[in-house]
């Protein structure tokens, strides 16, 4: 079985572009490309059985990886730039301050947030022993409380298309794991009545999970990530900007540039990931933004493509015509989730969830069709030939 290698390039006019992810077929490493800072590197996390290759990073200005600085403007203003590794992902950052460079505290916070709170393999880490709670009610904190109510609310208004408790039919397909694998349908349907996000009962900071339901956050943790990154650097008056990338499928901008010019974004062509970008999307300051696509993660069995965004109800990958989708809102764990739930309920489903959380979105389809909400139609600039952009 072949392996193909990602086409590295260099793209000087975005801010940043897009971690995109593949699995080409069954027992094929998971490539990530990321471009930041015009270095190549290689990490492993052999515990996983995950190799990151590829890695080229690139911004607009030629800082190298790592804590140099760039005096950027005639101003008191540094720029800052650094690669790092935390949620299970590469992190990209860009830090604009007249102070000292926090970008190593910001990767120290990810981290933390993941070893305490979302991880389902850190024992200590209160989603961990939730899910080991054998049904048993426990008291959690302040802060996953709070995040587990918004996303119960999310599930309920998304009709179960974003649900957190697939966590056992997750870790049945393994898709992001060492032995992805298509489960015999006894063994979905043995798992899918653990499945439903009303099994996650609370009562204050109390909470109970009902049947054998399994949590798992990976649809949303990214975006909580840049949740609690955008508070701390609220409570930083020496940042005046930054743009943060988390894995490619999340990104947040805090503030704005010294010259005052838009952050800039490109998105992965979903069937050409090493070709050109598909397009570019114009953020404003304390945006958010996030993608959910076939592409990401997936193998390839008897010529289909099974990729990580399982249906709730199935306990299948969803196949609707849908090969990505983008949304952009006010908050982190919002675009995460409406992401995934876009994706699940399909465009025109979509649309009422949208409204609802006045959020916006870019739609691609099989068909090379790009969807694009009213709201972004003058900031999104469409890059490769072959596909029509259509105002959704």
């Amino acid at each position: 079985m072949s392996k193909k290698r990602s086409k590295v390039r260099f793209q000087n006019e975005f801010d940043l572009i897009k971690v995109h992810y593949k699995k080409q077929s069954r027992g094929q490493s998971l490539t990530c490309l990321d471009m930041f800072n015009g270095r190549r590197h290689l990490r492993k996390r052999s515990a996983a059985g995950i190799l990151w290759g590829s890695l080229l990073l690139t911004v607009i200005s030629a800082t190298v990886l790592g804590k140099t600085t760039t005096v950027v403007y005639a101003s008191d203003v540094e720029k800052y730039t650094n690669a790092d590794f935390a949620m299970d992902t590469v992190v990209s950052e860009t830090l604009y301050t007249s102070g000292e460079d926090i970008n190593t505290q910001i990767g120290e916070k990810l981290r933390e947030m993941e070893t305490t709170l979302l991880s389902w393999t850190e024992e200590n880490s209160q989603i961990s022993q939730l899910n080991n709670a054998d049904g048993k009610t426990m008291e959690v904190s302040d802060e996953l409380a709070a995040d587990l109510e918004k996303i119960r609310q999310l599930s309920q208004e998304s009709d179960g298309a974003f649900d957190p408790t697939l966590g056992k039919i997750i870790r049945l397909w393994d898709i992001d794991g060492e032995n992805p694998h298509v489960p015999d349908q006894s063994e979905i349907d043995t798992l899918l009545p653990e499945v439903g996000y009303e099994k996650i009962q609370m009562d204050g900071n109390n909470v109970t999970l009902l049947d054998g339901c399994t949590l798992d956050l990976g649809a949303v943790g990214k975006g909580m990530g840049c949740d609690l990154i955008m508070d701390y650097l609220r409570s930083q008056p020496d940042v005046s900007g930054m743009i943060l990338n988390l894995g490619g499928s999340s990104v947040m901008t805090y503030g704005e540039k010294p010259d005052g010019s838009p952050w800039k974004v490109a998105l992965t062509d979903p069937r050409d990931t090493e070709g050109d970008y598909l397009g570019a999307i114009t953020l404003d300051a304390n945006q958010f933004l996030s993608t959910s696509g076939d592409y990401e993660k997936y193998f390839i069995d008897d010529g289909i493509r099974y990729h990580h965004i399982l249906d709730p109800k199935t306990g299948y990958p969803v196949w609707n015509g849908l090969t990505s989708v983008t949304i952009i809102c006010d908050q982190g764990y919002l675009a995460d989730g409406l992401s995934t739930a876009c994706f699940v309920l399909g465009m025109d489903a979509a649309k009422p969830l949208l409204e609802k959380y006045d959020a916006e979105a870019v739609f691609v389809d099989e068909d090379k069709n790009v969807y694009v909400t009213s709201g972004l139609m003058d900031k999104f600039e469409l890059m490769k030939d072959g596909y029509i952009v259509n105002e959704l």
